[in-house]
């Protein structure tokens, strides 16, 4: 099995229940906040009182669209380049986020499908270990 290691510590994780997004959630208002945050993002909350929390695994697919180009650096991705899906997730726990989709053909996604979250290689780095993110794929 090729080594496998984090595009970012803090973010996501396998664990017990399957991939998790790693958030917050005010103990106060509710709200919850991903990334992980120290003091509550709801406007109307006047008592920041944070927990850790696992957001996920399942949503809906809010908005989507095609990324047609290479991103930038510090953006890394395999050659040749292939185009993918960037979605927009509402998560069941009432917080909408930004992922990759995984999908052969990002053509074929729904607006409103329901989606799963799943923690995939996004590209390999020199040493040839599998550089994993969170991604969300079609139910």
């Amino acid at each position: 099995m090729t080594e496998q290691i984090l595009v970012a510590e803090g973010f996501f994780a396998e664990t017990a229940d399957g991939p998790r997004l790693l958030g917050s959630r005010c103990r106060s208002c509710e709200a919850p906040c991903f990334p992980r945050s120290a003091l509550c993002r709801n406007p109307d909350c006047d008592d920041s009182q944070m927990e850790e929390t696992h957001l996920g695994p399942r949503g809906t697919l809010w908005s989507c669209a095609l990324q047609n180009y290479p991103p930038p650096p510090p953006a890394r991705y395999e050659e040749p380049y292939q185009p993918y899906a960037i979605g927009v997730v509402d998560l069941d726990e009432g917080l909408r986020v930004v992922g990759r989709m995984s999908v052969d053909d990002p053509m074929t996604l729904q607006v409103g499908s329901d989606v799963e979250l799943t923690i995939e290689p996004i590209w390999r780095d020199d040493e040839g270990r599998d550089v994993m993110t969170w991604k969300f794929k079609p139910l």
